[in-house]
């Protein structure tokens, strides 16, 4: 079984020997709740699909909630984990089963904290948000949600990293003629076509947007092209798919339209295959602000999407915290340096019992 009440870089360890590629969440799932039913008291402990929920009924003034995905990226030849040189390699180790076994260790030590406590061990956040575990919850068991601060344990470095940005991702096509390329000026090549888009992207400008003290840095960018019929065929459809990742105080609807304004008078198709809103950093929140203290006033802006949109969007204010280096996440080499394991399990026990 799982030792909560151990060294929490051990228990990294032990989390991250559990494969959990998303949509394979339930061993550790499983092993998550039994840790929790056998080791805490006080807790009501639930299990929603791949999600373990626990929480507090103590009358406490403010509640805490403490989130964390349990899934990660495919596995690149780094399992099992592996300690080296005071870093603690393996997938996952920094995105973010290190912050969950800070969470699940703190559940199971600190015996009189002085806010109740709500834990989201959750499925599937690194694929499409239609997926995410969390949004299902939200859905089907939304009093669990009801927070007065949540900090979800996403790879920050031990900063503070508030609010997040939106992300937009778009499929951008063109058509021609299908012809023979021996007499490609019979035909309209659609690839060719795709050359106008990428200019227009190679030379774009991104905005640096500052809010609340946190600069968020945009990006519009081209991730995936797609076409070509045979070695000998001018193609008659190409298309392009672009991402991007915009500051919070775009919405949706603008950050779709500056897209269209990008690519305006060119001769596409411009469709939408995924959105998720950013979030604003919320930093003026007395109970962020309380967090933001006990780091020593260490924040920034989240570069990313993460599940602190979702949180936004509910009205509670959420920050991202925890040991991993977001330059790390899902690289072969991942890996998190175990003194900020200890030092976030320290940091957090202090705001959690102060």
């Amino acid at each position: 079984m799982l030792d909560l009440r151990g060294d929490p870089i051990e228990l990294t360890a032990a989390l991250v020997d559990i494969p959990s590629e998303s949509r394979d969440e339930a061993r550790i799932a499983d092993e998550v709740a039994a840790a929790l039913r056998a080791q805490t008291s006080g807790f009501e402990i639930i299990r929603n699909g791949n999600a373990v929920l626990a929480r507090t009924h103590r009358n406490r003034p403010t509640r805490v909630l403490l989130a964390g995905h349990l899934d990660t990226v495919p596995v690149a030849d780094n399992l099992p984990s592996r300690l080296e040189g005071g870093e603690l390699h393996g997938c996952g180790t920094a995105d973010m089963k290190a912050g969950d076994a800070v969470f699940l260790h703190l559940a199971a030590t600190v015996a009189e904290p002085a806010h109740d406590l709500t834990l989201v061990f959750y499925d599937c956040e690194e694929i499409d948000s239609a997926a995410n575990g969390l949004g299902r919850i939200e859905r089907e068991l939304p009093d669990w949600l009801a927070a007065d601060v949540a900090i979800l344990g996403e790879p920050t470095a031990g900063w503070i990293e508030a609010g997040c940005q939106g992300t937009l991702r778009l499929v951008v096509s063109t058509t021609g003629t299908r012809a023979h390329s021996a007499r490609s000026w019979l035909g309209d090549n659609a690839i060719h076509k795709l050359g106008a888009v990428l200019d227009r992207l190679a030379s774009y400008q991104a905005r640096s947007v500052d809010i609340d003290g946190c600069v968020y840095r945009e990006g519009l960018s081209a991730v995936r092209v797609d076409g070509g019929v045979a070695g000998n065929v001018i193609p008659d459809a190409a298309s392009v798919t672009v991402n991007y990742r915009f500051a919070p105080d775009r919405s949706l609807t603008e950050a779709l339209q500056h897209v269209h304004d990008v690519l305006d008078g060119l001769d596409v198709h411009i469709e939408q295959v995924d959105a998720a809103a950013g979030a604003l950093p919320g930093l003026s929140q007395p109970a962020a602000k309380a967090l933001v203290e006990a780091t020593g006033g260490q924040f920034r802006a989240k570069y990313g999407w993460t599940d602190v949109s979702r949180f936004a969007a509910l009205g509670i204010p959420a920050v991202n915290y925890g040991p991993g280096d977001p330059n790390l996440a899902h690289r072969r080499d991942e890996r998190v340096p175990v003194e900020r394991i200890t030092a976030a399990a320290d940091m957090l026990r202090r705001y959690l019992s102060s």
